[in-house]
Parts: structure tokens; C-alpha cells; sequence
């Protein structure tokens, strides 16, 4: 059974093209290791300057499946990319180990999804970390409008040039917050991807088939903060009216992590400490 790819940080010495060897994995009893999952669109690398103000935090970033080095691997649905993000921690941390599982946006639903439904389980997680996770449609019209919609989106990416695709899809109401060099850099970076594996990750992990995953996650037995920018209007009233524990970041939009990431790394500092 196949693992997705990944890079384990050892005390968080982050180098883009980190190398991996067993004995690296030691048990860190003192303090968790850090376990990042990115956005649709994003790859491991897109932590590296949040895991600058981490540098005393064992690391691991993940490439889920269709992104980065992981672009050949595919999964058919929530369930099936959960056990393969499951595996792979397993095959880089002892069975023992603490973790704190961080996920952004897609990752956040993802980690969120595997909480609810254990598939961490076999994973020593002590913390859900979400920064701007969904946590599910309420009724079915919105889940078929979000169906359709999704659908239209995976059908460009599938067939057309995918930078012409990113031009589109950086002008959503999401991502107003971003000015016209910062949308820029993510149509260019996000440009090495292939539209047909991002087009299978959408259909796959649509939001439209995700269950509402708020209320089972509120008596699931893992910690979870929410982390969301003071900008993103609308993650921000799905976080303020979730009943979870929150942190707002100032000055920042959807994306926390990347427009302000010594703000975010703050931010994980202070509910580590609560752990401590």
C-alpha cells in the first residue's frame, strides 16, 4: 500500500529538499512533532516560511494526493485519502509519538473528516489545528449547487491550460484579500501543477460530499482550534458560530499561514502551551 510524500524535520530544521533516514524519528516525548496538510492547489513547500518561526518543532509536511511530489497518486474518496495521509505519518513517526495534526483549508476538512470518522485512530493525535476548514453544507440543494459548481471547476482544470484556469479561479470572493502581486505568485507557483490530478482531487474531496462534520466533531475526544484571518468574512462567521475555541489573525485573509506566517506560528505556540 502505497505512502504519499513527505519530509520529516527534525527540531524543524527546514530545508526545501530535507532528507529522510529512520533513525530521525526518534520519540520526542517532550514536545509534539507538527504535522502540516496543505490547501487544493498547494504542496508541502507551501509551510516552509511558517516553519521558520518553528524551528524547535519537529516537522512533518505531506503532500496529499494529485499535488507535488504526490501528483501521480490519486484517491477515490475522503476515506481512501485519509488512510493514505494515516499510513504515511505512520511509516515516518513511532506509534507512540504525539502529534499535532494541522490542516489548511482542504487539508482542514480532511483532518477534520478523519477525527470525525477515526481515521487517526492508530495515531497519537493530540491536537486538530483547522485554518480555514469547512466544516460541511448544511441541505441537499446547497450540496448539489456545490456539486455543480465543483464540477465546472474540475472540467477546466481537466482541459484547459491550468494558468489560464488560476486566473479564474484567484478572482473567487475568497481570496479578495489578496493583492495583485500575491495573486500573481500563486497563479505562477501553482502553475507546476497538473490540472487533470488537481481535477480528480476536487471530485473526490468535493465539499459537496462531505458530510456537515461540525457536530460530531464537537464530541470527538481531540482538542481542535480554529485559526482564521480577520479578513476572510466568511470563515470567520462559520468559526465565530461553530462554538469552537478560535484565533483571529489580523490583517490577514483566507490564508493565514502564507500572507502572515509568523502570525500563524504564533498562533500554534500559544495553543501548544495550553497543552503543556
Amino acid at each position: 500500500m502505497s505512502v504519499l510524500y513527505s519530509v520529516y524535520s527534525p527540531e524543524s530544521v527546514y530545508t526545501p529538499k530535507s532528507v529522510y533516514t529512520p533513525a530521525e524519528t526518534a520519540l520526542h516525548q517532550d514536545r509534539p512533532v507538527l504535522v502540516f496538510l496543505h490547501g487544493l492547489l498547494g504542496s508541502r513547500d507551501d509551510w516552509s516560511e511558517t516553519l521558520t518561526h518553528l524551528r524547535d518543532f519537529p516537522c512533518l509536511t505531506i503532500d496529499l494526493c494529485g499535488h507535488g511530489h504526490s501528483r501521480e497518486q490519486h484517491c477515490t474518496d475522503f476515506d481512501d485519502c485519509c488512510a493514505q495521509i494515516a499510513r504515511t505519518i505512520a511509516s515516518r513517526l513511532p506509534p507512540a509519538q504525539p502529534l499535532v495534526l494541522i490542516g489548511y483549508s482542504l487539508g482542514g476538512r480532511l483532518a477534520m473528516y478523519g477525527a470525525v470518522y477515526g481515521a487517526w485512530s492508530a495515531l497519537n493525535v493530540t491536537t486538530l489545528v483547522i485554518e480555514g476548514g469547512n466544516f460541511g453544507l448544511h441541505d441537499e440543494s446547497a450540496r448539489q449547487a456545490r456539486w455543480q459548481q465543483d464540477q465546472v471547476w474540475a472540467n477546466r482544470f481537466a482541459s484547459e491550460p491550468i494558468a489560464d484556469v488560476l486566473i479564474s479561479w484567484y478572482q473567487q470572493p475568497v481570496f479578495s484579500s489578496l493583492n495583485d502581486e500575491q495573486r500573481q505568485d500563486l497563479i505562477t507557483r501553482r502553475s507546476d501543477n497538473l490540472g487533470t490530478s488537481i481535477a480528480a482531487m476536487m471530485r473526490a474531496t468535493s465539499l459537496a460530499l462531505q458530510p456537515d462534520l461540525l457536530p460530531a466533531l464537537k464530541t470527538q475526544p481531540i482538542p481542535v482550534q480554529y485559526i482564521c484571518g480577520e479578513r476572510d468574512q466568511k470563515f470567520r462567521q462559520l468559526a465565530q458560530s461553530s462554538g469552537l475555541p478560535i484565533q483571529i489573525v489580523l490583517q490577514a485573509g483566507h490564508n493565514v499561514h502564507q500572507e502572515r506566517p509568523e502570525a500563524f506560528a504564533q498562533c500554534l505556540r500559544k495553543q501548544l502551551a495550553h497543552q503543556r
